[in-house]
C-alpha cells in the first residue's frame, strides 16, 4: 500500500508539540504523559500545523536537509507510526 502524500497530519486533541527546556529538547505533550522527541521527530513535528500536507513538509525539509537519501520515506514512516500511536490524525 503506498502512502498518500496529500494527507494533512493534524496533532490529535490533546496533544501538544513543543520545547522543553529541561528536556533540552522537543516533546510531545498528551494528558498521560509525554514523549521525548529525537532530532528528526522534531523537525518533522515542528512542521505539522494542520494546512501543510505531507508532500510539502517533505518540501520543507529537503530543503533544510539536502541531498539526503529516502526523506521521503523516512517522514511517512513518521506519519505512519504516529498515526499508530494516535499522535496525529491524517486527513
Amino acid at each position: 500500500m503506498s502512502f498518500d502524500r496529500q494527507l494533512t497530519p493534524r496533532w490529535r486533541p490533546g496533544y501538544r508539540f513543543q520545547f522543553e527546556p529541561a528536556q533540552k529538547g522537543h516533546v510531545l505533550l498528551y494528558p498521560e504523559g509525554m514523549i521525548k522527541l529525537n532530532e528528526s521527530a522534531s523537525a518533522i513535528g515542528g512542521l505539522i500545523d494542520g494546512s501543510r500536507n505531507v508532500a510539502a513538509i517533505i518540501a520543507v525539509l529537503d530543503r533544510q536537509y539536502p541531498g539526503v537519501p529516502e526523506l521521503g520515506d523516512d517522514i511517512e514512516q513518521f506519519m505512519e507510526v504516529a498515526r499508530a500511536q494516535h499522535w496525529i490524525e491524517l486527513a
